[in-house]
C-alpha cells in the first residue's frame, strides 16, 4: 500500500497564535516539533495498517518545517515548493492508494480556528460552488481527480464537521477546538496517540468509500481583504470581477481551478 501524507501546522494540538506558526519567531520551535510528532504518528499508523511506501509533504508556509531527523528512515519527504498547482499534495499521482492530511484547519472566514485561512491570508473567503473552501476540500478534490481517496484528516473540530458533511466515510481526528482567539486542545501526547490510532484504522477500512465526487461544473469565488488584489486578479484568464473585493472563475476542469489558485492566492 502506497500512502501520501500532507502535513500542515495550524491544525496541530495546542497551536493558537500566528507567532507559533512563523519560522522566525521564538514560539515556533515548540509547535514545529509537535507538527513533526503528529506527522510521525500518522506514518506509524500507516505502517501498522500495512503501508509499504510513504511520501510526506511538508505543506506549511516555507515547506521547511518538519524536523527531518525525527522521521522514520523508510519514508521520503517533499520539502519546499516546486510551484506546481497540486500545491499541498505536490508529487501525488495515480500510483498512490490513499492520502492522509495532518494538522489541517478550518477555511478562511471560519471562527472554528484562530488561525483559519485558505492558502494565504489575502483571501477572506474562497467558495467553490457556493460553499466555503478549505485547504482540505481543495486538495481532496485534487486527489480525487487522480482517483486517490483522502481517507484520514486531523485538525480542528470545525474542519471535522465540514468533512463529515462532505463525506462521513473519511476518518476524522479533532485534536482541538477554537474559542474566538483561544483554543481548547488535547495535550500533545494525547493527540499523537489519537492520530496514530486513527490513521491505522482509516487505512484498514474501505478506502474507495472516501473518494470524493469532483463537480463537473465549477464556480470559484474569491473575496480579498484588499480590493486592489481583486482589481489585479480580475485579469487572470477566465476571471471576472463581480464586486469590490470579489472575483469569479468558472470551468469544467478542476485542474484549471488548481492552476488559477496557484496564481491568485
Amino acid at each position: 500500500m502506497k500512502v501520501f501524507i500532507s502535513v500542515d501546522i495550524e491544525g496541530c494540538a495546542g497551536i493558537t497564535h500566528w507567532d507559533e506558526a512563523e519560522k522566525n519567531h521564538a514560539d515556533y520551535a515548540e509547535f514545529r516539533e509537535q507538527m513533526t510528532r503528529e506527522a510521525v504518528a500518522a506514518i506509524e499508523g500507516a505502517q501498522i495498517a500495512g503501508a509499504t511506501e510513504i511520501l510526506v509533504k511538508d505543506a506549511h508556509s516555507s515547506g521547511r518545517n518538519l524536523i527531518t531527523s525525527m522521521l522514520p528512515e523508510n519514508v521520503r519527504i517533499v520539502r519546499s515548493w516546486a510551484g506546481h498547482p497540486l500545491c499541498m499534495v505536490q508529487e501525488l499521482d495515480e500510483s498512490f492508494d490513499a492520502v492522509m492530511m495532518v494538522g489541517y484547519h478550518s477555511a478562511a472566514g471560519s471562527e472554528a480556528n484562530s488561525l483559519a485561512h485558505t492558502l494565504s491570508l489575502d483571501a477572506t473567503e474562497i467558495r467553490i460552488n457556493g460553499n466555503p473552501a478549505s485547504e482540505f476540500i481543495i486538495h481532496a478534490y485534487a486527489a480525487s481527480r487522480l482517483g486517490v481517496p483522502t481517507v484520514f484528516v486531523s485538525g480542528d473540530q470545525g474542519l471535522m464537521e465540514e468533512i463529515e458533511a462532505v463525506n462521513p466515510h473519511i476518518a476524522r481526528c479533532a485534536v482541538k477546538e477554537g474559542r474566538g482567539q483561544s483554543t481548547v486542545s488535547m495535550t500533545p501526547p494525547a493527540a499523537v496517540r489519537a492520530i496514530r490510532e486513527g490513521a491505522a484504522k482509516a487505512l484498514k477500512a474501505d478506502l474507495s468509500a472516501s473518494l470524493l465526487h469532483v463537480p463537473e461544473h465549477l464556480i470559484v469565488e474569491i473575496t480579498y481583504s484588499n480590493p486592489v488584489l481583486a482589481a489585479r486578479h480580475r485579469w487572470y484568464p477566465g476571471m471576472s470581477h463581480v464586486g469590490g473585493r470579489t472575483v469569479r472563475f468558472e470551468t469544467e476542469n478542476y485542474f484549471d481551478v488548481l492552476r488559477m489558485l496557484n496564481y491568485v492566492t
